[in-house]
């Protein structure tokens, strides 16, 4: 029986053809080798159309070396494509419509506000999702801010905490705001007290060029002044099976209204944070148990609605009552947070568990459904 192959599909990030993740695809392959699969990483751009090949990057575990080879194209096909403002995303759309035939193990979601539409759909999941609007103009702004004394804006097609924005009105005023945020390069703005109608101009001018959200604010504030959250996994298993990985807590940076680590936040393992959070080990339990109910649920659902997935990241808002807010979903998601907590166990599970689930595809001869909606 020939050795199943499974093709890493990325894109470069510039010009120079540097990969961002390409140490965590150097132990995706090392592990692959152990467990008799043969793993490759290519982009759209190294894809030759009239040949049927890939001119691919390979690793060899024996002389921890990078090279180029020219391969057929894989069994299976495992997408960490990420969005990109660039000609290569581009590249990436076409390469997906021309090869929809191939065997995927993950298809990508539609947008943050499509997904918590399609969320919004299930009482079970109604429950969870924090008051959110797509930002039309100023109406919108100003109807969340007559209900909620916090509220963000963010991009539906942001990753990274990029371009998210926080208004806080000023307790005691009606009119009267705090804004502070990140830009979409990850700057971190000055906060500054602006007017209601300062706020309405200065909210318009960020949403040029994309669409927006806004979303109810979640009380997130530690006692040290930093923002956090949770980043929980969810992966199929070599089963087949949707499977808990790991949870984290993440601690933005001072000065930061986002947790992301990207952005110099901090992860903590989720139960000595929630605990902390919390006040109780009775109380962190029972919140844990529930967000693993509802993250497997929540994985089989939009797989449901939106075509084949092996994994899915959510990114959880727990308030001082153990009440749990989906923030966003994230079916492309980065593992060093297990990693920067020092759970390496964790770590080596969330890298093994596609490539178990790659094997089980491969040995069970099962096609993922396709992808069920066009791209955004």
């Amino acid at each position: 029986m020939p050795q199943p192959v499974l093709g890493i599909l990325t894109l470069y990030l510039n010009n120079a053809k540097q990969l961002e993740e390409q140490s965590v695809y150097r132990r995706m392959i090392i592990e692959g080798h152990r467990m008799g699969l043969d793993v490759f990483v290519f982009t759209p751009a190294d894809v030759h159309t009239s040949k049927e090949q890939i001119h691919a990057l390979v690793y060899d575990p024996n002389t921890g070396k990078w090279s180029r080879k020219w391969r057929a194209f894989p069994n299976m096909i495992y997408d960490r494509c990420r969005i990109q403002r660039s000609e290569r995303f581009q590249q990436l759309l076409r390469f997906r419509s021309r090869y929809n035939h191939l065997t995927f193990l993950n298809r990508p979601l539609r947008n943050k506000w499509t997904v918590h539409q399609t969320f919004s759909q299930k009482p079970r999941f109604r429950q969870h999702l924090p008051e959110t609007l797509l930002y039309n103009s100023s109406a919108d702004l100003l109807k969340m801010l007559k209900q909620h004394q916090v509220i963000y804006l963010k991009p539906a097609n942001g990753t990274g905490g990029r371009g998210i924005l926080r208004i806080e009105r000023l307790k005691g005023t009606r009119s009267v705001f705090d804004i502070q945020g990140r830009r979409l390069d990850r700057r971190i703005i000055t906060p500054r007290k602006v007017s209601q109608s300062r706020l309405e101009g200065i909210v318009r001018q960020w949403c040029i060029g994309g669409r927006f959200l806004v979303q109810q604010g979640i009380p997130l504030r530690l006692s040290s002044g930093r923002f956090h959250d949770y980043r929980m996994l969810v992966q199929k298993n070599g089963n087949g099976v949707w499977e808990l990985t790991g949870m984290a807590g993440r601690v933005g940076a001072a000065r930061s209204v986002t947790s992301n680590l990207h952005g110099g936040g901090h992860a903590v393992r989720a139960e000595i944070l929630l605990k902390q959070w919390l006040g109780s080990e009775e109380k962190t339990e029972k919140v844990m148990k529930t967000a693993e109910k509802l993250g497997l649920e929540a994985a089989a659902f939009l797989e449901d609605s939106f075509g084949a997935l092996c994994e899915l990241a959510l990114d959880l808002a727990i308030d001082r009552e153990g009440s749990i807010y989906v923030l966003e979903v994230n079916p492309k998601p980065a593992r060093e947070v297990f990693a920067r907590s020092g759970d390496s166990s964790t770590y080596r599970k969330a890298l093994v568990r596609p490539l178990e689930y790659a094997l089980w595809m491969y040995k069970n001869k099962t096609t993922p459904s396709s992808a069920k909606t066009t791209e955004e």
